[in-house]
């Protein structure tokens, strides 16, 4: 088990992408009660099941395994409604790397940028592509974005 520690932020314009490299991930819930979540997740050929509790603040346990892609593919095809496509973009900034990820389908049109810390009140560098801080939001997780997606709001 780890404990995730994680802020988040809307993106302001799309100068991180001469910085790194998109990969394509897919993804699914198994569960997406707000309680706790289940995931699947496909990037390339590598595959995870993730589980991870309620959040505390912008606090909450994450436990992740490495699955083989046919199972996870096999659980993509069980899941809840309401997939999620992305492209992912891990940028470094100062000691820490930001996961940008640009939503595709039925999320189109919403960029989000993390970053984890290693506690609460760490310190950390915002590059100037960095716009409001969204942790609080609920709607920004991505297990709501199944339920709810951004074309709705």
């Amino acid at each position: 088990m780890a404990e995730e520690i994680e802020r988040k932020f809307l993106v302001t314009r799309d100068t991180y992408q001469s910085i790194a490299e998109p990969r394509l991930i897919s993804q699914a819930y198994l569960n997406s009660a707000p309680e706790r979540t289940t995931r699947v997740r496909i990037s390339g050929d590598d595959a995870w099941l993730t589980i991870k509790s309620k959040n505390q603040g912008i606090q909450r346990q994450e436990f992740e395994y490495v699955i083989p892609k046919a199972d996870a593919e096999a659980l993509i095809a069980l899941a809840e409604p309401g997939a999620i496509s992305k492209y992912r973009y891990c940028v470094p900034i100062g000691n820490h790397i930001w996961e940008v990820d640009e939503f595709l389908g039925d999320n189109l049109g919403l960029i989000v940028a993390e970053i984890e810390l290693s506690h609460t009140d760490e310190a950390f560098e915002k590059p100037d592509w960095i716009g409001e801080e969204v942790s609080d939001d609920d709607r920004y997780y991505n297990s709501a974005l199944s339920r709810r997606p951004f074309k709705d709001w």
